[in-house]
């Protein structure tokens, strides 16, 4: 049981990110830019794939649920910090910190399972091309989205009910610009023993099972196109597996580094935070989808439709 004075809390307080005042409007203005840009690209990203029958496919529908999924993760946590940027506020009410929480846990583990997802879609369409359409059937991919949002949202239930249970100190001040877990844990007075051992046990088989998916299956691709050397498979391929690993390293690096390996919490480690949860996002859309042929050909087509239908009018 760890000392300290034991209060009931009502609110916590933020410090947000280590920024100097003179550049608060600076970062301000720089933070809105990237969070408009991740909307409205992962809204652009869903709002084609609906249109354009051609994208009705399982790569497309898993990138859907990855694109609402970023809009989600993202607006947890960087409207709260905007307002509180602007308005010089660091407070947020207790209720409003564990259901940020709970809501950020949840699109954070998504993401993890959403990736595992289209590795093995990826898998399967190189490996297995000619039983592509008969494994990844509608039904099995609609079961993997479906089974994702189930088990995250029991993972971030489990985690916020056995935060709950605790008691806090007199010192509320959270060293980050949302509520993380690990800096919610640091301010407990309570026996925190439970809390680590599901952290370590369940919170590592949730986090490395999908990263093991991932690389099993793209082992598997490179070790087919070595099998059978081809330069434009090769380059499709890469095409397709690099942009995906670039980020699957970017997301799992800095979310490894921050709750596995760091054993203390300072910049560095918010910096990483903003990695996982602003940079990646809006840089998702850009990584799976803008530099996708069949995207491209999606936009311009809705494009096309827009500038006739405006000439008619």
């Amino acid at each position: 049981m760890r000392r300290g004075n034991q209060s009931s809390v009502s609110e916590f307080l933020l410090l947000g990110l280590p920024i100097r005042p003179g550049q608060q409007g600076v970062f301000f203005s720089l933070f809105l830019g990237m969070y408009l840009t991740t909307v409205l690209g992962n809204l652009l990203i869903i709002l084609l794939i609906r249109l354009d029958s051609r994208l009705h496919t399982p790569m497309y529908f898993f990138l859907s649920h990855l694109a609402f999924s970023d809009i989600s993760l993202s607006s947890v946590t960087v409207p709260k910090m905007l307002v509180n940027m602007q308005t010089q506020r660091q407070s947020i009410s207790y209720m409003g910190c564990i259901s940020q929480l709970y809501f950020f846990i949840i699109f954070v583990t998504l993401d993890n399972f959403l990736l595992a997802v289209m590795a093995y879609d990826r898998y399967v369409a190189i490996c297995h091309p000619l039983h592509y359409t008969t494994i990844m059937r509608e039904g099995l991919c609609t079961m993997l989205v479906a089974g994702s949002w189930i088990l995250t949202s029991t993972h971030a239930l489990l985690y916020t009910l056995l935060l709950v249970r605790l008691s806090f100190c007199a010192d509320i001040t959270i060293t980050h610009f949302f509520c993380d877990l690990s800096a919610l844990l640091r301010l407990s007075c309570s026996d925190i023993s439970l809390n680590k051992l599901v952290i370590f046990t369940e919170g590592e088989v949730l986090l490395f099972l999908p990263l093991g998916i991932v690389l099993g299956s793209y082992i598997h691709i490179g070790t087919i196109i070595l099998r059978v050397p081809s330069t434009k498979r090769f380059l499709k391929a890469f095409s397709t597996c690099g942009s995906h690993l670039f980020v699957v390293s970017l997301y799992y690096g800095t979310l490894t580094g921050v709750y596995f390996i760091s054993q203390s919490w300072d910049s560095k480690d918010i910096i990483a935070s903003v990695m996982y949860t602003v940079v990646t996002p809006m840089l998702n859309p850009f990584i799976y989808s803008l530099r996708n042929r069949d995207i491209k050909q999606a936009l311009e087509m809705c494009v096309s439709r827009l500038s006739s239908l405006s000439g008619n009018q």
